[in-house]
């Protein structure tokens, strides 16, 4: 299937009744734009102990242990599919609870945020409040390593360069996501968004969890917040028992591969 969340974009496939085969070569080439699919990241949904799991890549062919938006959209594909409006889906990062909230719109609790240097992580022992960077940049985990910038206008940021210059940061071993967010208002961010292993995105669950933290920290906002991105808005909440995400979700069509296709490509 594709699906999008905000225009954060995925190839969804379903492993629940048969085992595929995702090398990073064929992963690459379903997210070629051109000569694929395209996609901001994959996600295939097996079973695990009887719950739904998911394995997340970018396309770039590495893997990610969170992805918010994918997370909604497939916990909005199960709902459907089950009648369900509660859903426990298993991740790398942990197990999720997803809801359904009404109006289209999906919440997923994205878990409690690392916010310590070794289980973001970092290279070193720093306070991950307030890095060594020009800009100085927090540090959040979300599953996933974040570095965020709080700027007086996230739009007139040059995001391809400064995006791709501190994904490769020697501060993040594991390389990392990168923001740029502005304050709009009380409780409202405006947010920019690099993914590692993907480059610009049009919206991004994890970025905006790690955001709304890091501004929380900060004393910038309150911990329940609006952050809005170049696809759409998604509200973000940190409560005792994790980060929720609310926002809408997208299907867009299924489709099948051409085993001449997977054999080129594999």
């Amino acid at each position: 299937m594709k699906m999008h969340g905000l225009g954060n974009d995925f190839v969804v496939i379903d492993s629940r009744k048969r085992t595929h085969e995702l090398s990073p070569k064929l992963v690459t080439a379903i997210g070629d734009r051109h000569c694929g699919v395209g996609f901001d990241q994959l996600a295939e949904i097996s079973l695990r102990d009887g719950n739904p799991h998911l394995t997340f890549y970018n396309s770039d062919g590495s893997t990610s242990a969170a992805c918010g938006n994918a997370t909604r959209c497939i916990a909005r594909y199960l709902m459907d599919e089950t009648k369900e409006v509660d859903l426990t889906l298993t991740t790398d990062r942990g197990t999720l609870r997803a809801v359904d909230a009404g109006n289209g719109l999906v919440s997923v609790n994205m878990g409690h945020p690392q916010l310590s240097w070794d289980e973001i992580p970092l290279a070193s022992a720093i306070d991950t409040l307030e890095l060594p960077i020009d800009g100085a940049p927090t540090a959040t985990g979300m599953g996933n390593p974040h570095c965020t910038f709080f700027v007086p206008d996230a739009d007139a940021v040059d995001l391809a360069a400064r995006g791709s210059e501190i994904e490769h940061h020697p501060l993040y071993p594991e390389r990392t996501n990168v923001q740029f967010a502005s304050l709009e208002g009380d409780n409202h961010l405006k947010m920019r968004v690099w993914e590692r292993g993907v480059g610009v995105t049009l919206a991004s669950g994890s970025s905006s969890c790690a955001t709304a933290v890091a501004a929380a920290r900060r004393g910038l906002t309150g911990r329940s917040v609006r952050v809005d991105l170049m696809g759409g808005t998604l509200h973000i909440d940190w409560r005792d028992d994790g980060v929720w995400m609310t926002g809408g979700t997208a299907y867009v069509f299924d489709g099948a591969f051409t085993a001449r296709w997977l054999e080129a490509n594999s």
